[in-house]
C-alpha cells in the first residue's frame, strides 16, 4: 500500500523551501501568515535579529469583537487591515509576504489583498 504524507508535513516542507528564498530585513521585514482551522495569525518579523515587530490574530478581543466567525475570508480580510494599520503606526511600509506554505488562494489571498489596500507594499 502507498502511504500518503499528511497535508501538514507537505505544507511545512513548502514553507521551508520558501524561507530559503527570502527573509525579512530591517528595511523590509517579513509578513508571516499562519492559518489554523479556527483562527488566523499574522506577524511582521525582522529575521536579522529574530524579533516580531507587529502581530495580530483573530484571537485578540478587539479583532474578535468585530467579526461573526474567525475562520472565513471576511475575518482574514479584516485581519489584513488590522496588521497593516499596526505596521503603518510603527513606521513599516514595505514587507516581504510569507504565505507559510499555504496556497495563495482564499483566506491567505484575502489577508494579503486587504493589507495592500490598507497601505502595505509588497
Amino acid at each position: 500500500m502507498i502511504s500518503k504524507k499528511s497535508k501538514t508535513i507537505i505544507r511545512e516542507n513548502k514553507h521551508r523551501k520558501l524561507r530559503n528564498r527570502f527573509s525579512g530585513t530591517t528595511e523590509r521585514p517579513r509578513l508571516a501568515v499562519f492559518r489554523s482551522n479556527n483562527h488566523m495569525y499574522a506577524q511582521i518579523i525582522d529575521d536579522t535579529v529574530g524579533n516580531t515587530l507587529v502581530s495580530a490574530s483573530t484571537l485578540q478581543k478587539d479583532v474578535k469583537a468585530e467579526m461573526e466567525k474567525t475562520n472565513n475570508v471576511d475575518a482574514a480580510a479584516y485581519l489584513g487591515t488590522v496588521i497593516a494599520k499596526k505596521a503603518l503606526d510603527k513606521g513599516i511600509t514595505t514587507v516581504v509576504f510569507d504565505r507559510g506554505g499555504f496556497i495563495y488562494h482564499g483566506k491567505v489571498k484575502a489577508l494579503a489583498d486587504a493589507a495592500r489596500e490598507a497601505g502595505l507594499k509588497f
